[in-house]
Parts: C-alpha cells; sequence; structure tokens
C-alpha cells in the first residue's frame, strides 16, 4: 500500500529539508551541532507541520549513536524507565560512540511525574533530551528540565517555502513526478495550508486521488476550494493559540482600532471559542480599559455578558460584535485600574493602620464612650453635602492613589475634586 505524500516526501537529510533557516541554514546553530555530532538536549517548539518530529528523525539518520523515540500520547513512567534503563546500558558499553539520544514527541503530554522520570537521567548525561511540541514550553514543561534543554522555536513555513515544497512534490515524488500537472493558481493552496507542509501535501494528496490516473492533475483555486469545502481554523482553545488570539482581540480594543477588534472576535468565534469567555474578557476590558472615560461601557458590556446567556449563538455574535465596537471606539482611561493597584501596595507597604476613631461606628454605649464615631460630620447636614475631615489612617498623610487622566469625564470629576479639597488641601494636609 502506497504512503500518504507526507510520509513519501519526508526529508531524510538537512539539504532535502525545507525552512526553519534560522536553525538549520549554513552556519545557524543545529545544522552546526548536528553536522558535528555534539548534541545537546533541547525542545523544538512550533505548530504542526513545520518540522519538528522530521528534525528529530534527521539526527536518528546523520548520527552514529542509539536513537529511542517515544510518543507522549502513548507511553507512561514505565516505558520512560524502560528506555532509560536501555540508555544506561548503551552509555556503559565500550563500543557506543556517544551519548544515546531520547526523542519524545508531544512532550508537552507527559504529565508531571513523567517529565520528572526524565531529569536524573538528562542531568546525569547518560542521555540527549530532544522533545517536540506544539505548546509554549513554559506553561507545559516543568522548570527543572527546561534548565537543562535549550528551546528552538520553529516558524510555520512562509510563502516561498511552500512554493518550493509544492515544486520538489512535483518533480521528485514517485506518483506525481510521473503525472501530467497543470499549476494554474496557488493562492488557495498556500492559504489553505496555513504555513504547514503536512497540510499542503495532504491538499495535494486529496487533488491526486480525486483525479483519474489519465486525466491532468489540475492545481487551481476552484479545484482546492471544492476539494476541501472549508478551511478548518487553527484554534486549540486550551492551547497556545488560543491566549494569543484572545490577547490580539483585547489588544486592538485597548488601541482603539474596531476593525481589528471584529477580525479577531470572528477569528475566535470561527475557532469555536466559548462565548461566555469572550464575553467576561470585554467585562473585564471595560473597566480596565476604558473605565470612568466612560463608564457606560461597564453597563454594555455586563449586559452583553447577560444577553450571550439567553439568546446563545449564532445570534450571540452580534451583540458580542456590538460591544467590541463600542469599546473599541469608547474613550480610554485605566486610572480605575492604577487606583486600586496602587492602594493595594500602599496596604501592603503600611499594614493594618487602625480606622480613625470618628470614621468607627458606635453600636453599643461602651464603644460611644471609648470615642467611636466622635466628631464624625455627617455631609449632608453641611452645603453642597461635602464637609472637610480626614478620611484616611492619620499616619498616612492622605496620599493620592487615584489620578485622573486626560478625558472630558475624568476632568469635570477632577475640577470638582479641586473646587472641594484644594482650599483646605495645605492646611487639612489633602494632595489633589
Amino acid at each position: 500500500m502506497l504512503a500518504p505524500l507526507a510520509e513519501r516526501l519526508r526529508p531524510k537529510t538537512l539539504d532535502e529539508y525545507i525552512g526553519q533557516k534560522h536553525l538549520v541554514g549554513e552556519g545557524a546553530v543545529l545544522r552546526r551541532m548536528i553536522e558535528s555530532g555534539n548534541i545537546a538536549s533541547f525542545i523544538l517548539w512550533g505548530p504542526p507541520g513545520v518540522g519538528k518530529t522530521t528534525l528529530a528523525k534527521i539526527i536518528a539518520n546523520q548520527t552514529h549513536v542509539p536513537f529511542y523515540t517515544l510518543s507522549a500520547v502513548t507511553s507512561g513512567v514505565k516505558d520512560v524507565r524502560e528506555v532509560l534503563d536501555r540508555c544506561r546500558d548503551d552509555a556503559r558499553n565500550l563500543f557506543t560512540k556517544g551519548r544515546p539520544i531520547l526523542f519524545i514527541d508531544e512532550i508537552h503530554r507527559f504529565n508531571k511525574s513523567q517529565q520528572d522520570s526524565l531529569l536524573g537521567a538528562v542531568e546525569q548525561g547518560t542521555v540527549t533530551l530532544i522533545g517536540a511540541t506544539t505548546e509554549n514550553p513554559s506553561f507545559e514543561v516543568i522548570r527543572p528540565l527546561l534548565s537543562r534543554a535549550q528551546v528552538y522555536v520553529l516558524q510555520p513555513l512562509d510563502r516561498d517555502d511552500l512554493l518550493t515544497l509544492l515544486r520538489h512534490a512535483l518533480e521528485k515524488d514517485e506518483v506525481l513526478s510521473k503525472r501530467e500537472v497543470r499549476v494554474e493558481e496557488t493562492e488557495a493552496l498556500l492559504r489553505f495550508s496555513g504555513g504547514d507542509a503536512r497540510k499542503l501535501l495532504n491538499i495535494l494528496d486529496l487533488l491526486l486521488q480525486a483525479t483519474g490516473d489519465k486525466q491532468p492533475l489540475i492545481i487551481n483555486d476552484k479545484a482546492v476550494t471544492e476539494s476541501l469545502q472549508q478551511n478548518p481554523l487553527a484554534f486549540d482553545k486550551n492551547g497556545e493559540m488560543h491566549y494569543d488570539i484572545i490577547s490580539a482581540f483585547i489588544k486592538s480594543i485597548r488601541g482603539s482600532d474596531p476593525d481589528a477588534a471584529v477580525y479577531w472576535l470572528a477569528r475566535l468565534i470561527a475557532g469555536g471559542e466559548d462565548p461566555k469567555f469572550i464575553a467576561r474578557r470585554l467585562t473585564i476590558l471595560a473597566a480596565e480599559d476604558i473605565g470612568l472615560a466612560n463608564p457606560n461601557a461597564l453597563l454594555l458590556a455586563n449586559a452583553t455578558f447577560d444577553v450571550i446567556q439567553k439568546i446563545g449563538w449564532p445570534e450571540g455574535r452580534i451583540p458580542l460584535s456590538e460591544c467590541a465596537i463600542y469599546l473599541a471606539t469608547s474613550p480610554k482611561s485605566n486610572s480605575a485600574y492604577l487606583a486600586i493597584d496602587a492602594a493595594l501596595r500602599l496596604v501592603e507597604e503600611t499594614g493594618n493602620a487602625p480606622v480613625p476613631l470618628h470614621l468607627r461606628n458606635a453600636p453599643t454605649k461602651l464603644m460611644a464612650q471609648l470615642g467611636y464615631g466622635k466628631d464624625y460630620k455627617y455631609a449632608h447636614d453641611f452645603a453642597g453635602h461635602f464637609v472637610i475631615q480626614e478620611y484616611m489612617p492619620e499616619e498616612l498623610h492622605h496620599p493620592t492613589v487615584w489620578h485622573p487622566q486626560d478625558n472630558p469625564a475624568e476632568a469635570k470629576m477632577a475640577a470638582r475634586m479641586r473646587q472641594l479639597w484644594q482650599p483646605n488641601a495645605e492646611s487639612d494636609n489633602h494632595s489633589t
């Protein structure tokens, strides 16, 4: 049975490898390492289809040391220990030319105890570890293991890489090289591939299977689109791309770009994100980034959260879009966010400063005798419902934690504060 095209064309040497020039190009770090035969422990991090496993197999082909492979999807602690025992035997063998290499695919799927089982062998030099992961190692690989292995980032293949791969497939593959092929357009092929070499080759395989043996293989946008029907978007609700896209969404709104905000919202929706998660993030943003510049933003975000739970999909996309555009086009202020953080730092630095006696309640006779509530001035008994008195612990000397920002709403608030406090600020030790 004929193997899939992606497997038939898997490179066996660095010269056949396409992409990742920053790692395997002339003079690059991994090429020097492989060519010298001195392999250090490292982790390859990148999206699917960019050559992580292929690179490990090239190392296996070009080094003359024992090479073991485990998949974190199917292997447990017992499997790891068995392989490490074999590596120790190899290390003690006088005829072994170098340190054994252990390649673990999808290493992020190992739990903490499984990753812990690798530490001793890596630290003692019993084995060289090569890991491959699609997830951010900072979150998925334990810190002691990260400190013993360099992380190398692999990027999605760019347009030139994908076109090089297409030419290579048409010229070198044992099946395609014998077929009549007409490449009329490549835009859809490249777009649907999304920087994934395996996906491009799988699309070619699909086109090949849908074309009769005696018919020419025609590659154009229509043929690709009809064969695939739709583009399954790259989106992992629990993975790195999830955080990247939600980050782009929030930052676009914070940066007052409604077009980008709605685009990233569409990416979240098309990727299957939970609408309540999106609504929660909008509510947080309304308070953090818009705040007092437009307090109605928080009301709208909260209403959006509420209506999403009532109407669900697909109609829920509309209030989410309305809210995202409203927040993106609203004036921005993070003064409330900065104020509470400043106040929290002040509390941490000054400890449990006592509440002034005049601000305390006196529900019992004893408490009243002790001075609780004495000399408290009830603001509504004074003109303008305002009276000068100290509302903070006296030893703090009333520091300023809220700093109004440059927008009409807060300018009005600040003017009112200056009008009330400034005439007495110097004598009463208040800062405005």
